[in-house]
């Protein structure tokens, strides 16, 4: 994907609903191709669509690309270029490349279903283009409104697609689009085609389920006397065991992630690598991610997709994290401040997100209830009277199992799980010796 010109990239989502990870997708591969290049990364607003699009969602989208580190260099809004749309498009009814249509949505899906019945592919006839003036203006007097539709070249369109490899889509088999809906409203596949123009945009980065929009696209450029920017399609996303994902997008938008305690540079490594012949791993930065982003190792096939794979990326992120990072969280918990550093530095080892800090605290301000297993309930008694006075010290947890294996003979998990389950009430957790001295006394004991 060369361009002698500054590198330009967008991403245009609408309005009408919170961005999930596929949306992130494309934002993510726009993004890190102008921040590869000292480029140009636009958000765009595709407004065009009075009645979905909500200034809610509007705000949501830059709130989440925000919290991701995806800053934009300019927003563009879709609803505030209208009078450039309506000079688009007198050009093209100049240059005789749009038309005025009158079909029905009902005679248009008779059509269809008459072309799909004789084994032909369903596109528009160009019936329209047989109306003169008096038949349109007929039409109108009998109370229909017209749309308008793109006159294609109905030759070969081809390209070099920065992920899929040489495309060409015979034109003839595509219908000549519709770019303006009969009440007014501007289509993504014009209003897109006029932004990407105007605004200089050099690279677009977007799912498989565009190309054949990206060859009318390519022609709408041509007849504006544009220069369409390099085109690069990804893999479209499956659930883990290949079944069709998008049904459950909803459900994986960015903020409801977010809420699950998803860390930002985990879903960022994660969805930079996901299709590619490189392994995911947790980056550092944006600026890593960037430096090692390249559309060449994508390929073709869907790719899998299973949000799991994020929690042990936002577990490493985690680990990794100094005080200062977390301080506030844990200052919420109500943990003391001379407390805090030693609270992270045993916990932090043990935890997926951080909202699995709050149990732990709560265990060590309140205590805890002993678990003790039936058969372990003589050998418990036993080692509670070996249990070393308060304060608990470092060495305090080796000194009481040592004590309680001379006297019992116990040893390995025989011996230390009963011990951890009584001062903790639970299996698993940090090494006991660094926790012992955090606990107050076990509940009861």
């Amino acid at each position: 994907m060369t361009d002698p010109r500054p590198t330009v990239t967008r991403f245009a989502p609408s309005p009408t609903g919170y961005i999930h990870v596929g949306n992130l997708r494309t934002a993510l591969m726009n993004y890190l191709i102008a921040r590869k290049t000292g480029g140009t990364f636009i958000l765009r607003l595709d407004d065009t669509d009075r009645e979905r699009s909500k200034q809610e969602y509007a705000d949501a989208i830059m709130a989440d690309l925000d919290w991701l580190g995806l800053h934009w260099d300019r927003v563009e809004r879709q609803s505030a270029r209208m009078d450039r749309y309506a000079q688009a498009a007198d050009q093209l009814r100049a240059a005789g490349r749009f038309y005025e249509c009158f079909e029905s949505a009902v005679e248009l899906d008779l059509k269809r279903k008459k072309l799909l019945n004789m084994g032909r592919p369903p596109v528009y006839d160009r019936a329209a283009l047989a109306l003169d003036a008096a038949a349109r203006d007929r039409l109108r007097a009998e109370g229909r409104a017209g749309y308008w539709r793109f006159l294609l070249d109905q030759r070969r369109i081809d390209w070099t697609d920065g992920i899929l490899g040489p495309i060409s889509i015979d034109a003839a088999s595509v219908s000549d689009p519709v770019l303006i809906r009969a009440d007014g409203q501007v289509l993504y596949t014009f209003a897109s085609s006029v932004d990407d123009i105007d605004m200089g945009v050099t690279h677009i980065v977007r799912g498989a389920d565009h190309v054949t929009n990206t060859a009318t696209q390519i022609q709408i450029m041509q007849a504006l006397g544009g220069t369409p920017p390099a085109f690069a399609h990804h893999s479209l996303l499956t659930g883990p065991k290949g079944e069709e994902l998008s049904k459950r997008l909803g459900t994986l938008s960015l903020r409801d992630l977010r809420a699950r305690g998803v860390v930002p540079m985990a879903l960022l490594s994660l969805m930079a690598r996901l299709g590619s012949s490189k392994p995911v791993e947790l980056a550092g930065s944006l600026d890593d991610l960037a430096a090692g982003f390249d559309l060449d190792s994508f390929g073709a096939a869907p790719t899998k997709f299973d949000e799991a794979d994020l929690f042990p990326l936002t577990r490493a992120h985690l680990q990794g994290l100094p005080l200062a990072a977390v301080a506030d969280r844990i200052a919420a918990l109500g943990v003391p401040a001379d407390l805090a550093d030693r609270f992270w530095t045993v916990m932090r080892g043990n935890i997926t997100v951080l909202d699995d800090l709050a149990p732990w605290w709560a265990l060590l301000r309140d205590g805890a209830d002993p678990v003790v297993a039936p058969e372990d309930a003589e050998f418990v008694a036993q080692a509670l009277t070996l249990l070393p006075p308060r304060p608990w010290t470092q060495a305090s947890w080796g000194d009481w199992t040592n004590a309680v294996k001379a006297a019992t003979g116990r040893k390995g998990k025989g011996l230390f799980l009963p011990l951890r389950r009584v001062l903790t009430g639970r299996d698993a957790g940090p090494e006991m010796a660094d926790l012992m001295p955090l606990l107050p006394a076990p509940r009861g004991v």
